[in-house]
């Protein structure tokens, strides 16, 4: 990474200023003592808080990159209605776009700063914590770019950093969630102080939930590319004394009291440059693929999802993604917003995709997920995604063995598309194939994820779930990089990099990409036989 031993601490809370190398940090003369802050939990309270900032930034501009113009469009639940010449949306993206999960100061360096900070307390359980922010945040990182520094970070004071393959990513990864999860479940009946801890109030117990969730996600993540491990490794999580989640109350989140002024980094984001008078939004409008769904589903979850459009006669309508985006102040203003507030959470894993992944592994792969069928794991996550937003109707849902989505139709007459985008309905069927059930599963997994958009966009390219709108012909500007039908698979790495950190960069494009740097390069996992153009 650039620089990054020679880090800049850029901790969201921290009332300590201080200049970060790797192990040692400068301390302001004018702060509270070291003795202090560890007595009170200010300090573990202000590093674990600017940790948490880098799995989704509450810094503004870094989350409108990382989650509002790449992982939501990506996901198709957002489309970008700004009007810039270089898109995500549209596979061009300038290396402004493509830079910011992997080289911005807000993630890595904001990380690993304050990593090293909670290191300095003595403490396993905040130790364990780390880790298991460590994995929640660079998770996101390796599945957008594939191969990434990872167990090199920091070594020797090592500047320019080789890069791991993905193979060795995620091992290690599994090797952090399961050395943070033994220490977790030795202390139990232990804690940290709740002031200092933003996220589960210091208990051990909803911290090891959350690792085993997190582990049970990475595990379905590389199903197809090691299947024997894949399973060793979920059926470890569910396992586990503790176990995984299983309700709302342990859902992984970051609430206001982590947000800076301006509150949500979402809300700020997807208001950006809204024309005056409108309340859809500015910069970001829903995608056409999660409106298509859900209303042809009927689905209930839609006015708590989204804003109504300006369309006359046209509640719920999105953009459709990849187009030559139409001017924001006349057109685009007019599709349906996403409907969030100031002081909403900012989600990083909830009990539904849980239940939803214990679903796919039962019933696509075989996988003993414990007590209860794939059908019982199914209906459970989306009884949990309606409670989850406070909505009802969640039976009358479930049982509906009718509604289908249907084509889109752009009410700006430009974008529509003919095909319907899938034959499923809602209601489990025991006779599908594991094909539809897998596709079944992650419609429903992808509803109920709504808002966590890269998460999303890694389970398309996983599984090709749910069926998505391709860009048109003019929308897709790629210069023929890009497949239309297949989306992008992965974000090119940023510029500085190749300077940088030059031969660690071509050696691993040449050596664990095999070649090619773009977004048409699939990732290690990206391997499902049943992907492909």
């Amino acid at each position: 990474m650039k620089k990054i031993l020679t880090i800049l601490a850029v901790s969201a809370v921290s009332a300590v200023s201080c200049t970060w190398n790797y192990l040692d940090y400068n301390t302001d003369p004018y702060s509270i003592s070291g003795e202090a802050m560890s007595r009170n939990g200010y300090n573990v309270a202000a590093a674990l808080n600017g940790a948490a900032s880098a799995v989704i930034s509450t810094d503004v501009n870094t989350c409108q990159f990382t989650d509002c113009l790449l992982g939501g469009p990506m996901g198709g639940y957002y489309a970008t209605t700004g009007r810039f010449d270089n898109t995500i949306d549209n596979y061009n993206p300038t290396n402004d776009w493509t830079r910011v999960l992997m080289v911005s100061d807000r993630i890595i360096p904001t990380l690993y700063s304050n990593l090293a900070q909670l290191r300095t307390v003595g403490d396993p359980i905040v130790d364990a914590i780390g880790k298991i922010i460590k994995v929640a945040s660079m998770s996101r990182i390796t599945d957008t770019y594939g191969p990434i520094p990872y167990t090199q970070i920091g070594v020797d004071g090592k500047i320019e950093v080789a890069y791991d393959s993905q193979k060795v990513v995620y091992d290690a990864m599994f090797k952090d969630l399961e050395d943070a999860i033994a220490v977790l479940y030795e202390n139990r009946l232990g804690g940290i102080a709740a002031s200092a801890d933003y996220i589960y109030g210091g208990s051990p117990v909803a911290w090891c939930k959350f690792a085993n969730s997190l582990k049970l996600r990475l595990a379905m993540r590389i199903v197809y590319a090691d299947r024997a491990l894949a399973q060793q490794k979920a059926e470890e999580a569910v396992a586990h004394e503790i176990g995984v989640f299983t309700s709302n109350a342990d859902n992984a989140r970051i609430t206001s009291r982590s947000f800076g002024s301006a509150g949500n980094p979402i809300y700020v984001s997807v208001k950006y440059n809204e024309p005056q008078g409108c309340s859809t939004g500015g910069d970001t409008h829903v995608a056409a693929d999660i409106i298509l769904y859900m209303n042809g589903y009927n689905d209930p979850r839609m006015s708590a999802y989204f804003i109504e459009s300006e369309w006359e006669g046209i509640p719920y309508v999105g953009m459709r993604r990849g187009i030559q985006i139409p001017a924001l102040g006349t057109v685009g203003r007019k599709y349906s917003g996403v409907k969030i507030t100031k002081t909403d959470p900012v989600q990083w894993m909830n009990a539904a995709e849980v239940a939803f992944l214990k679903a796919e592994a039962a019933a696509v792969f075989g996988f003993n997920m414990g007590a209860g069928t794939a059908k019982d794991f199914y209906e459970e996550g989306i009884r949990l995604s309606f409670d989850q937003w406070g909505v009802a109707g969640a039976d009358a849902y479930i049982a509906d063995a009718v509604s289908l989505p249907a084509a889109y139709v752009d009410p700006a007459g430009n974008n529509s598309y003919s095909a319907r985008p899938t034959e499923l309905t809602v209601a489990w069927d025991d006779a599908a194939t594991p094909a539809q059930m897998q596709e079944r599963i992650i419609i429903q997994k992808w509803i109920a994820n709504f808002n966590i958009g890269n998460e999303a966009w890694a389970d398309y390219r996983r599984t090709g779930f749910p069926h998505l709108i391709p860009a048109t012909d003019e929308g897709n500007k790629s210069g023929g990089i890009v497949n239309s039908a297949l989306g992008a698979r992965r974000m090119p790495y940023p510029q500085e990099e190749r300077t940088t950190n030059a031969t660690n960069y071509n050696y691993a494009v040449q050596n664990l990409l095999r070649g090619t740097d773009n977004m048409a390069t699939r990732l290690w996992w990206d391997c499902n036989p049943a992907v492909k153009e």
